[in-house]
């Protein structure tokens, strides 16, 4: 292609047969050192780019791209739906008497479908303790769709 240019090649098929010595070669060499430098930098921000542009907003990319960036080895960030549970209203006959529901039926005041967030991202602790939410706030900014709103939550896993 023509982006990948090698100018090392470049250098000694333009260099004249008769100049072709070692010493010569390695002076030219040293002087396109600084266009070999560019040409790298052109890559890496050309891989960067299209590595963008492959991912977009849907769970699976930014799950993916959370991961890639934040915990490449063991991918314990997970993507959940922030409505998941509509409110039910549980009423006493006698009102002074508590109903105990049991671990399994309370859910957090973020699972219900009125929290005012989009999707929620989980974060392991031991995960938090090395990335900023700073960090982790523009990185999911960067990707998620345009007026969805989330959550940072922190688990136990």
């Amino acid at each position: 292609m023509w982006y990948n240019l090698n100018i090392n090649k470049l250098v000694t098929l333009l260099t004249p047969t008769f100049l072709r010595k070692e010493k010569f070669l390695a002076w030219l060499r040293v002087l396109h050192f600084p266009l070999i430098k560019v040409i790298d930098n052109f890559n890496f921000n050309r891989n960067e780019n299209l590595y963008d542009l492959a991912h977009n907003g849907q769970v699976c990319h930014l799950r993916k791209v959370l991961n890639d960036r934040f915990d490449p080895s063991q991918r314990r960030i997970k993507i959940v739906d922030a409505q998941q549970y509509t409110r039910t209203w549980l009423y006493a006959i006698p009102y002074s008497q508590p109903i105990y529901l049991g671990k399994r039926y309370i859910h957090p005041i973020e699972a219900f479908a009125d929290n005012g967030f989009d999707f929620i991202v989980l974060i392991p602790q031991p995960l938090n303790q090395e990335i900023s939410q700073q960090q982790l706030k523009a990185f999911v900014g960067k990707y998620k769709l345009t007026g969805k709103r989330y959550k940072i939550v922190i688990t136990n896993d």
